[in-house]
């Protein structure tokens, strides 16, 4: 009886210890961004006091007003959205075929190949985009989306990603679509892909983000305002101007970080469902 009790109070500690590890967690997560949502509904005076207040006294809608008139944020908005989708669209067209390649067929050099693949992987952008930056440059494409787009048009980590989750598809399935007489074109696209909707919509989830929170490659491939990412813009908030104006810039900050968390809503519930259904165990 008394082993039967300690063991109870031991599970319920344990799951109490549970319970206030992931309310720690969730707390640290999320309270930079209440506080980011909070500072940006402040007044100027509000925003800079010491020691500063959790709750807004008022609450000043007219910020994010203030952000579209100092900057073009709706200019940059666009950018970013047309840049992003180009960059994942032709992202897909690159690293199906690819990742199909790797995974199931042989040839001379597929190894070889796929190394490479994994070499870019290693290669930060610091170390490429002075070069990448002349090219374009004697070009002439730097007042043009191209340079935002076109050196990311192979992802590395999605060729991978996509490779091993091909690899774990039985191999039955792709002869059994040979039966039906399917190429590989149509065994890519109508066997292959929807049973790897996870990893596909995993992919284009993390491009997505990547592509929509860079500031550096924007900020240096572009020199116009008018093909700049909203990123860029910003950190234009930051200018002598607004230095100190923390409610502004928290304000274009909500404005940069709202896309992406409704893209991750929709997308995890996709992946969610994806596992459920794919056939794949």
């Amino acid at each position: 009886m008394e082993e039967s009790t300690s063991s109870i109070v031991i599970r319920k500690t344990g799951h109490i210890l549970n319970v206030c590890l992931k309310l720690c967690i969730i707390v640290v997560i999320a309270f930079p961004f209440y506080w980011m949502v909070s500072t940006s509904l402040k007044d100027y005076t509000e925003a800079l006091q010491f020691p500063p207040t959790l709750f807004p006294k008022t609450v000043h809608w007219e910020n994010y007003t203030h952000v579209f008139e100092i900057v073009p944020i709706g200019l940059y908005f666009r950018n970013s959205v047309v840049v992003s989708l180009l960059v994942l669209v032709l992202q897909y067209l690159i690293i199906v075929p690819a990742a199909y390649s790797f995974a199931r067929h042989e040839y001379f050099g597929k190894n070889l190949f796929f190394g490479i693949v994994l070499l870019g992987l290693m290669i930060p952008q610091q170390i490429t985009f002075l070069p990448v930056y002349f090219m374009f440059s004697k070009m002439r494409l730097l007042k043009t989306f191209i340079p935002l787009v076109l050196p990311f048009i192979s992802n590395p980590f999605g060729i991978f990603m996509l490779r091993q989750y091909f690899m774990q598809i039985p191999q039955e399935v792709i002869e059994a679509a040979r039966l039906d007489d399917a190429g590989n074109m149509k065994i890519m696209f109508k066997v292959m892909m929807p049973m790897a909707k996870p990893a596909l919509i995993t992919i284009g989830l993390l491009s997505f983000i990547s592509t929509w929170n860079s500031y550096f490659w924007p900020l240096i491939m572009t020199s116009s305002e008018t093909f700049r990412t909203l990123p860029v813009g910003i950190a234009a908030l930051k200018s002598s101007e607004t230095l100190q104006m923390w409610h502004i810039i928290m304000a274009g900050n909500v404005v940069l970080v709202i896309p992406i968390l409704l893209v991750y809503m929709f997308a995890s519930k996709k992946i969610r469902n994806s596992f459920v259904y794919s056939g794949i165990k």
